[in-house]
């Protein structure tokens, strides 16, 4: 643990100092221009955030450490007998900014196990919510139950100095991410199976031992998790969950409530949750066609139908991405590998050869292309996970890693409070009247 806290604070006080000297020599270069569009339709594309884990390319995707998704798996260390990279090998990558060795991820690992154990008070907190409560809402329940454990809220109430602010933050990041498996598995298993849980198993990886919880054991489903948190894990700090986290946490609110609160904007149907509204609406579709595998012809038709209601096509567009999504590609790759006569994941393919077309013909859209929600859920239910409404919790524990591993860089490059000026509608027409010569009121 020691050296991993050594490695990171040296690569945060060189960074601190590159930045140090760009505000003093650059501090005053326009970067860009704002438009009254952007302010009105949700900041689309204005610069305004650093994130250090990763970078969103409108082209090539998202970018870890500067490294493609197909680099990351080829370069990534992977567990023994797999060929899928492992979770935590990503999380030092993003924290340290170079690919670890074998034995980085096996300290890692280790150091994730021994943190791992959730206070039983945790698990009376969630008992109290009916089961049918939403499994986000659940999840993050337990994420504020597990808050009491901060580290960071017991030494800032103590009173310590500024400087040692990311030291707990990577203690109390450590610890979340360690949990978090164990929190999701416990939800999956109380709203779905009956509330029997499965003991964890010490000798497994961090993503293998969180597919065990769950109930899956087959080798496959294991490989499936370890691609499913790397791929998840981050998209840069500007979207919804990771901007939340960011913002709450530039209020030195602890990583615990940063977290929940970036776990509540992922639970949103234009983030998170779209996941779960794929899978849904092929359901849907195949419920209203009467088959499992229908033609292209009918997947057009559907579609239309579809648009035709005033409703987007679930899994398809993007708010920065131009291209299909590399993310949806190496989910596609893991289905040609394992599961290739699938019924679900070959309609989900047809979906692909179909969709882009229909929306490119329509002149409105800019990216027709597939998301990384087009196609994880045929992949969960070819294994036996069809309880769509869980899928989001998946990518809560994944997102962990991203924007977990950016509030430590956040904290160890002194990031300030978020706090941008916002005008009324009132005073954008006195200033387009040239009323006053600011926005100001």
């Amino acid at each position: 643990m020691e050296e991993f806290k050594v490695k990171f604070k040296e690569q945060a006080d060189k960074l601190g100092a590159e930045i140090k000297t760009l505000l003093q020599e650059h501090g005053n270069t326009v970067i860009g221009e704002t438009t009254l569009a952007q302010i009105y339709q949700g900041m689309r594309g204005m610069t305004a955030l650093v994130s250090e884990t990763s970078l969103l390319d409108a082209q090539d995707g998202i970018r870890f450490r500067r490294r493609s998704i197909p680099e990351l798996r080829e370069q990534l260390p992977k567990a023994k007998g797999g060929t899928e990279p492992l979770p935590e090998a990503l999380f030092y990558l993003m924290m340290i900014g170079e690919i670890p060795s074998e034995e980085d991820v096996e300290n890692l690992s280790a150091i994730l196990q021994r943190r791992s154990h959730v206070p039983t008070y945790v698990f009376d907190t969630m008992k109290a919510l009916p089961r049918d409560t939403h499994p986000m809402t659940q999840f993050v329940v337990g994420v504020m139950a597990l808050q009491a454990e901060s580290v960071f809220a017991k030494r800032y109430a103590a009173g310590f100095s500024k400087k040692e602010y990311w030291e707990a933050t990577l203690e109390d990041t450590l610890n979340l991410i360690a949990r978090l498996p164990h929190i999701a598995a416990f939800v999956y298993r109380r709203k779905y199976k009956g509330g029997k849980a499965v003991q964890p198993d010490g000798m497994l990886d961090w993503a293998a031992n969180f597919a065990h919880m769950l109930g899956y054991d087959n080798e496959e489903f294991k490989e499936l998790m370890r691609l499913y948190m790397v791929i998840h894990a981050d998209h840069e700090g500007g979207n919804v969950s990771a901007h939340a986290t960011h913002l709450v946490g530039s209020a030195l609110s602890d990583p615990y409530l940063s977290y929940a609160a970036g776990m509540n904007g992922l639970a949103g149907p234009l983030h998170g949750l779209a996941n779960q509204e794929v899978i849904k609406w092929i359901f849907e579709m195949q419920k209203e066609l009467n088959t499992e595998a229908p033609t292209a012809e009918q997947i057009a038709e559907y579609v239309k139908k579809t648009l035709g209601e005033g409703k987007v096509v679930p899994g398809y567009g993007h708010a920065v991405l131009r291209q299909t999504d590399p993310r949806f590609t190496a989910q596609m790759e893991f289905g040609k590998k394992h599961m290739p006569d699938d019924p679900l994941v070959n309609t989900v393919w047809r979906i692909y050869e179909t969709v882009p077309g229909i929306l490119q013909s329509l002149g409105k859209v800019k990216n027709p292309w597939p998301n990384v929600d087009a196609h994880s859920g045929a992949l969960l239910v070819h294994y036996g996970m069809e309880e769509y409404e869980y899928y989001t919790v998946l990518f809560a524990v994944s997102r962990a890693l991203g924007v977990l591993s950016s509030l430590c860089w956040d904290r160890a490059l002194g990031m300030p409070l978020e706090r941008p000026k916002s005008v009324t509608t009132a005073a954008v027409k006195r200033w387009l009247n040239k009323e006053v010569e600011n926005l100001g009121d």
